[in-house]
């Protein structure tokens, strides 16, 4: 099968979560014999930012770690037709322009045999559903949404069953624990300062406990202001600027633990919905402390696959058992670990959107568009 995703961008992770999963299940599909192309825009805005910053040396990780993925790029103006030709499943990821989205759907109902996919990570149909809505997905088959609580809200505009919750996953290719272990010193924490979704959240659950816990902190994320520095230097924590994601299974490896702070928007209004860094770090056996978080969909188990701290005093108590205890530490990273390759990787997901693919073809192989 031919499989063309439109994502905003497989080369860079620059504040750009999906790139993450995307690059795991498409190596999936890749090695089970699909043709697999991954379509990203010129000058996508990731991208140009990670350049920016970093010079195209930052690009080194992405191609040593991912020989076997080409990201085909492709000019403003492009024609949606010849960008699919030959497709049997084409998948749209949100981070689109609306015209790109609207283009595509108008080739499907215009009578194009693949089957089209609109794939949701983002919490903007929530936080701004005026925007998402505004989106034609007239000619889509369906959706896929990274969580059920997502899900549920494409069911209230009518979706129905043609919307499918498909998590992220860890690829497990690539993200595992380190063969051979090594000193591990202090606390871990990958994450993107961004909108200020969760400030009080990161001083609460991260910065206060690790110096109360009296644990070294070291941060690596991108979109950190001068504000958010001070505030990291202020608690003694070392800010680190960006990492390649694929460096984050030795990253892991250096360190006794890690934390998960959920943005609020995940926390509140979209429960159930975890981070890619959730999977990822217990794919790569680093003991896990989570923040405030409702596992309503029964993802993990809490308790065993990872902590939850209920206030900022809970999280140092736990960081300061784990930092004590090689037997607890051992006890997490081995159950979420065994979670993880038991429920999460990018076979699972592989998996399940084949099964996806293969249900529309054979319920609507000739499917009419109003």
């Amino acid at each position: 099968m031919k499989i063309a995703y439109f994502t905003h961008s497989l080369q860079s992770c620059w504040n750009h979560g999906n790139a993450h999963f995307l690059r795991g299940v498409l190596r999936e599909l890749q090695a089970r014999g699909h043709d697999v192309i991954a379509l990203e825009p010129a000058n996508a805005w990731s991208l140009q930012n990670l350049l920016q910053d970093h010079g195209d040396d930052a690009l080194a990780a992405w191609r040593r770690h991912y020989p076997d993925l080409v990201a085909t790029v492709y000019q403003p103006g492009s024609d949606p037709a010849e960008l699919t030709d030959g497709a049997d499943l084409v998948i749209m990821h949100e981070w689109n322009e609306p015209d790109l989205v609207a283009a595509v759907g108008q080739l499907r109902k215009g009578g194009a045999a693949f089957t089209l996919l609109f794939h949701d990570t983002h919490h903007r149909a929530v936080s701004a559903p005026d925007e998402m809505r505004a989106y034609d997905l007239s000619g889509y088959d369906g959706v896929l949404a990274f969580g059920e609580t997502l899900s549920e809200v494409y069911r209230g505009w009518g979706w129905s069953d043609r919307v499918w919750t498909w998590h992220e996953a860890a690829d497990t290719r690539h993200f595992r624990p380190p063969e051979e272990e090594r000193e591990r010193n202090g606390l871990i924490w990958i994450g993107n300062w961004g909108d200020g979704e969760r400030t009080q959240e990161i001083e609460e659950f991260l910065l206060a406990p690790a110096r109360r816990a009296n644990q070294s902190l070291d941060i690596y994320g991108v979109r950190y202001t001068s504000a958010a520095k001070q505030m990291v230097s202020a608690y003694g924590a070392r800010y680190f600027g960006w990492a390649p994601n694929a460096h984050a299974p030795e990253l892991f490896a250096r360190h006794k633990a890690t934390v998960h702070v959920p943005r609020r928007f995940y926390r509140d209004i979209l429960p159930g919905i975890p981070t890619i860094r959730v999977f990822e770090a217990l794919a790569c056996g680093i003991p896990l402390v989570s923040a405030p978080w409702e596992d309503s969909e029964g993802l993990f188990r809490p308790g065993t696959d990872y902590l939850v701290a209920e206030d900022g005093a809970a999280m140092e108590q736990h960081l300061r058992a784990l930092a004590e205890d090689a037997d607890a530490r051992a006890s997490f990273a081995r159950h979420g670990l065994e979670t993880i390759l038991a429920r999460h990787t990018c076979a699972h997901r592989a998996d399940e959107l084949l099964n996806i693919a293969t249900r529309l073809r054979d319920e609507h192989p000739q499917r009419k568009f109003a």
